[in-house]
């Protein structure tokens, strides 16, 4: 069996990142809707948003219809805050309508937040309250939107923080071994708030994604890339876009994210996961590679 690998696209700053991270889009939406009359993603919060705000200008410069009325939007994960009022500045949901949707053109309908009502009992029962959100948004959201497109996620779009958590996986985290779930609660996430709902590795790994796209920037980002990939890499020849090998066992929660049906060591060798990254993240790869470990 030969080591998982994924596709990774160096900018040159982080000013341009947003073309590479939007060509990886436009690729991805025009492969779903050729088959079907739904294109099913899942949004992370962070920075990344704010990288998908002339997405439609991009499309358009490409000569592709996005057919936003055929999206489907999920959240990787969402803090267990309310999305509109005084208390919603760390909810994902708005975030991505601010910088994105809002503009985008896409059904409100078809963009899928958590039910805001169960949030009420929050204070009394923390852990029971996130469960009921995270099993709702499994039961009524994610199993929906997922039969839009065959039983499984068209693309996962993801960022990765300086600790290499994705969605709200952190290291060493015990929902890392979750693999029943779909979506699953944390009460106790090491970054504030510490209530929220995230998609699992079950549903990133388990035959349920076609395909992920890591966005990150800066050169806090660097030591987890360093840590992630196994090779030593050719940072100019990346710019187009280039295959690396994933270093084992994962470091990080990141690294862990390897869908079935691509990479190398499951299915096809092509890659299913790429990595769009600025210079300064990319800083060093070039002489260093693998290393660390999460514990599981």
């Amino acid at each position: 069996m030969t080591s998982y690998k994924g596709r990774l696209l160096v900018s040159s700053s982080k000013a341009t990142i947003a073309p590479l991270l939007h060509s990886t889009i436009i690729s991805a939406c025009s492969s779903a809707l050729a088959s079907r009359d739904a294109f099913t993603i899942a949004l992370s919060g962070g920075s990344l948003p704010s990288f998908l705000a002339s997405l439609s200008g991009s499309f358009a410069e490409a000569k592709v219809d996005p057919q936003f009325n055929k999206w489907h939007v999920i959240l990787a994960d969402e803090r267990c805050v309310p999305s509109t009022g005084p208390n919603s500045d760390d909810s994902n949901l708005r975030s991505c309508r601010e910088k994105f949707l809002d503009a985008s053109g896409i059904p409100t309908k078809q963009i899928y937040g958590i039910d805001e009502s169960l949030l009420s009992g929050m204070d009394a029962d923390p852990a029971g309250c996130t469960d009921r959100i995270a099993t709702s948004y499994q039961d009524e959201v994610v199993t929906y939107v997922l039969s839009k497109s065959g039983g499984v996620l068209d693309l996962a779009l993801l960022g990765f923080g300086p600790d290499g958590h994705t969605c709200s996986l952190f290291p060493d985290h015990d929902l890392l071994r979750e693999d029943t779930k779909l979506v699953a609660g944390i009460v106790d996430s090491p970054k504030p708030p510490p209530q929220r709902i995230t998609l699992t590795l079950r549903v990133l790994n388990g035959g349920l994604t076609r395909r992920v796209v890591f966005c990150g920037a800066g050169g806090s980002k660097g030591p987890i890339l360093r840590a992630v990939f196994a090779t030593n890499v050719d940072l100019e020849a990346l710019k187009q876009g280039g295959i690396v090998t994933y270093a084992d066992p994962a470091p990080y929660p990141c690294g862990m994210v390897r869908p079935e049906g691509g990479g190398g060591s499951i299915g096809s060798n092509e890659p299913v996961v790429d990595w769009v990254v600025d210079k300064d993240a990319a800083e060093g790869m070039g002489t260093a590679g693998g290393g660390g470990e999460c514990k599981l």
